[in-house]
């Protein structure tokens, strides 16, 4: 059976990457929850997308430059919640027994930050939540970072357009097999060159990325890859119960 996973805490029902969020797809029986981690110049893990506070946060410029003061003030657009720490939402997280995909983000600039695989694995371990967490990132120098920091966290990578440019769709599944166990690659893409991608990976090892409207999503279960993230997860399952009840 596909997994759901729920995307950024399931962005399309609460605000994005919020404890609120986090706290709510635990009620919902996704498989998993996927999130994204930066590394502040302050050294603080801080669980926000974007590189910058813009889109989603009452703030403005990089996330590296945020301090503890500022962060435990800086609200979300459109919610209560200030912006959470590794720490704090993963003290949520261990609460329900869904997996987690943790995505390793890079600076303004486009660098990965240093040390970033080392401090989530340790934060990972300490909470005990190292047995159902995947490191991800579209990046394979990272995923290998991540390998040679915790070997026995599984990792997930992540690839669309871009990421492939570089060495081409073939060659960059091929490599990040070599880093990580789930890849999933964002839909688009992955219609385009299904064929080809089976060619490579076996289904259960393959994951689609963001189906969000009912036929989209029902299209791509149907087409039984491992792995669905959806920003709207309660959807997801929806459609996931429902052909499972008419097969």
């Amino acid at each position: 059976m596909t997994q759901i996973v729920g995307h950024r805490g399931g962005r399309n029902l609460w605000p994005e990457n919020s404890l609120t969020g986090f706290r709510n797809v635990l009620g919902t029986g996704v498989d998993a929850v996927e999130f994204d981690v930066h590394l502040s110049d302050a050294g603080e893990l801080l669980v926000i997308h974007d590189a910058t506070l813009d889109r989603t946060a009452e703030g403005t410029g990089p996330v590296r430059l945020v301090t503890p003061e500022q962060r435990r003030a800086l609200r979300l657009k459109d919610s209560p919640d200030t912006l959470p720490t590794l720490a704090e939402v993963l003290e949520v997280l261990a609460e329900g027994s869904c997996h987690l995909h943790v995505e390793l983000k890079s600076d303004e600039t486009g660098t990965p930050y240093p040390g970033l695989p080392e401090r989530v694995a340790a934060t990972l371990i300490r909470f005990g939540l190292a047995g159902r967490s995947h490191m991800t990132s579209f990046n394979l120098e990272v995923l290998e970072a991540c390998k040679a920091a915790a070997p026995a966290i599984p990792r997930l990578c992540s690839v669309n357009h871009k990421s492939a440019q570089a060495l081409g769709l073939e060659q960059t599944l091929r490599a990040a097999l070599d880093r990580a166990d789930i890849i999933a690659i964002e839909k688009s893409l992955l219609a385009e060159h299904w064929d080809a991608v089976l060619a490579i990976l076996p289904l259960e090892q393959l994951g689609a990325w963001v189906p969000n409207s009912e036929e989209d999503i029902g299209f791509w279960l149907e087409r039984r890859t491992g792995y669905l993230t959806s920003d709207d997860p309660v959807l997801a399952l929806s459609v996931r119960d429902r052909l499972a009840l008419s097969a």
